[in-house]
């Protein structure tokens, strides 16, 4: 029985060392006793930031030795973040592929490889990988929360809130970004209310955003309430004074409730950024045309006509100089 006793608590003492999670090790995990000062080495460098040093480290780490056993899914995911961090994405996605040849079930390999594809609008071969995860561990939420960020990209929205609806159900005190992209699907669909009520949870957790802002200007604005709209989008330039898309949609607005003056200031400040911004002197010179300003109105718009003649704002300008006569 002694025996029994001792070699059972010697079995469990070398599962607690060789079986440590991801939380308990850190995403970078442990190397193999034999390498381990090598990899904690480049490890360090990355911790410090310097990248540089890390990718020599580790490429000499993966590399020096044609024994595949060696190339561990933990080294190859910390020279992706090395090359990641110095925006060398295509290399970064190299390495991450190559890796998956010998790991070809690494969870957090493939949520690597995913990501990367969809920031890089790659979002087909993104679906594919985000597929496989989910084949292995159906509620990992970044693969569901990066499904429905996928399917939202391709227009897809009905199916993105099916990979949320699960996320949020996992995970319902999610970080307000989440709840800010659901809230997104609903407002591309012209769901205004239930695009209000999403945004407004997002707001109520982080209110220092001005994308949540500006969403629930378009929401309030949806839902036929105008004024509240423009208070959001106060409070959005209040975050980000100097934004342009902020500017544009308060100057557009201003037009359409006949606050001429209130919308010239305002695509004025465009315009100190940006001089020949198309959309800020159309904007210009439909607010002058409506205060009887012609001359104005006629200058602003020659002056859209002559900048780019394939943009939307040009061709918007084009039918408006033909209907109004400039």
């Amino acid at each position: 029985m002694y025996l029994n006793r001792k070699f059972l608590i010697g079995m469990l003492g070398m599962l607690f060392l060789g079986g440590c999670t991801a939380t308990q090790t850190g995403i970078l995990g442990l190397a193999p006793m034999g390498d381990r000062k090598e990899y904690v080495q480049a490890r360090d460098l990355y911790s410090a930031g310097d990248y540089t040093q890390a990718i020599e480290q580790l490429s000499d780490y993966i590399y020096k030795t044609k024994n595949v056993k060696r190339r561990e899914a933990r080294a190859y995911r910390l020279l992706g973040m090395s090359y990641e961090q110095l925006g060398q994405l295509s290399k970064a996605l190299e390495v991450y592929l190559e890796a998956l040849e010998f790991h070809p079930k690494d969870i957090p390999l493939l949520l690597a490889a995913a990501d990367l594809y969809q920031r890089t609008d790659l979002v087909d071969r993104s679906i594919e990988l985000y597929e496989q995860v989910l084949a292995q561990e159906p509620n990992n939420l970044e693969a569901l929360s990066g499904q429905g960020t996928n399917y939202s990209k391709m227009g897809f929205y009905s199916q993105a809130r099916f990979f949320y609806d699960k996320f949020f159900e996992l995970n319902p005190a999610a970080e307000p970004l989440y709840r800010a992209r659901y809230a997104e699907t609903f407002l591309r669909q012209r769901n205004y209310k239930d695009a209000f009520i999403n945004i407004t949870m997002a707001l109520a957790g982080d209110s220092s955003s001005p994308d949540f802002w500006l969403l629930s200007a378009k929401a309030s604005r949806g839902l036929g309430r105008p004024q509240d709209a423009l208070a959001d989008l106060e409070a959005a330039l209040l975050l980000a004074p100097g934004r342009r898309d902020l500017l544009a949609n308060k100057a557009l607005w201003l037009y359409e409730a006949g606050r001429y003056k209130d919308s010239i200031r305002t695509a004025q400040k465009i315009l100190e950024q940006d001089p020949k911004n198309q959309l800020a002197l159309l904007i210009m010179a439909m607010d002058e045309y409506y205060l009887g300003r012609k001359k104005d109105s006629r200058r602003h718009m020659q002056a859209v006509l002559k900048g780019d003649p394939d943009s939307f704002t040009e061709r918007v300008a084009e039918k408006l100089a033909k209907q109004l006569h400039w």
